[in-house]
């Protein structure tokens, strides 16, 4: 992740509360970057195939982009007061998180900052919900914030794979470590590394073969496939100064192994990485962020490996 210039902040034009503003005032003050707030809005009903009168159509268009505009301004106030240097702009476009892509690649933030909650499965499943969709697509790291977040970041989780089981390109651990010693830094916050492995695989392979009189023991299985993954995650982490007493090798799902750290650690902050997917391993597996994002009691930073421009194949 690039130092902190520029921070988009993707507001909510339907939320009686946007926490995210918050966060970006500290991120910019810690920083000194300049802050853009966006809306990006769009009603069915407000087109052209819904619409028979054009002359009313544009002017309630208008009126409905000038109170987002006008809302934008409220928000950016406190900004301003802090002495941050706050731009606002909006845009008519849809689907949602294709229009945020849209201004993303049009502004090139170093980081985009954006209000999440809760999702039910169905709206999942339709790929209806724009966090989804942006943990997908948007090329610049995402922050995903929660309206329980406090304001200040003082604990970052960085979640790495060292032993690629999800298929994720090597150099984004490294990416992911490079983002938490940025944060850490810059927030004087501390930061923990993790990395969970699933032995439920090895388990069931280990059942299946006891039935040979040459099986390895289950136990020795076990303890083979967590020094495997011990070995990986001090393999990646051998030129970073990490203390030891802030790495964790967690046993289980990954999600399960998150949240038991976050809540004994008190997080702020959990940083993993994203890669594309083909549209049917989207619709059939998801990815590791998708499936822990409600989970999670704390924020989330979505960071994508060098040179992704969009979470599409």
């Amino acid at each position: 992740m690039e130092a902190l210039r520029n921070i988009l902040v993707i507001v909510d034009p339907t939320a009686k509360d946007n926490p995210v503003i918050a966060r970006a005032r500290w991120l910019a003050q810690k920083t000194g970057a300049s802050v853009e707030l966006f809306i990006c809005d769009y009603d069915q009903y407000l087109t052209g195939e819904m619409f028979f009168d054009s002359a009313q159509l544009e002017k309630t268009r208008s009126a409905l982009m000038q109170r987002n505009a006008q809302r934008l301004k409220k928000l950016a106030q406190p900004l301003l007061d802090a002495g941050i240097k706050v731009a606002i702009d909006t845009a008519w476009d849809s689907p949602l998180h294709e229009g945020i892509v849209r201004k993303v690649a049009k502004s090139n933030p170093d980081i985009v900052l954006k209000d999440t909650h809760y999702h039910q499965l169905i709206r999942r499943s339709l790929f209806s919900n724009t966090d989804w969709n942006l943990i997908r697509d948007c090329p610049a790291p995402l922050m995903l914030v929660k309206a329980s977040s406090p304001e200040a970041i003082k604990t970052i989780i960085a979640a790495v794979d060292p032993s690629h089981e999800r298929d994720k390109p090597a150099e984004l651990d490294h990416k992911i470590i490079a983002a938490a010693q940025q944060l850490s830094t810059t927030a004087q916050a501390e930061m923990h590394i993790v990395h969970a492995f699933d032995p439920a695989p090895a388990y069931a392979v280990s059942a299946d073969a006891m039935a040979f009189p040459i099986a390895e023991p289950i136990h020795e299985v076990m303890l083979g496939l967590k020094r495997r993954h011990q070995r990986a995650l001090d393999d990646l982490l051998a030129s970073y100064a990490i203390p030891e007493a802030n790495v964790h090798l967690g046993e289980g799902d990954t999600r399960d192994v998150l949240v038991a750290l976050i809540e004994k650690l008190h997080a702020d902050l959990v940083i993993m990485g994203a890669i594309s997917r083909s549209a049917l391993k989207r619709l059939l597996l998801g990815s590791t962020a998708e499936r822990v994002l409600d989970h999670l009691p704390c924020d989330l930073l979505i960071i994508k490996p060098v040179g992704a421009a969009s979470g599409r194949d």
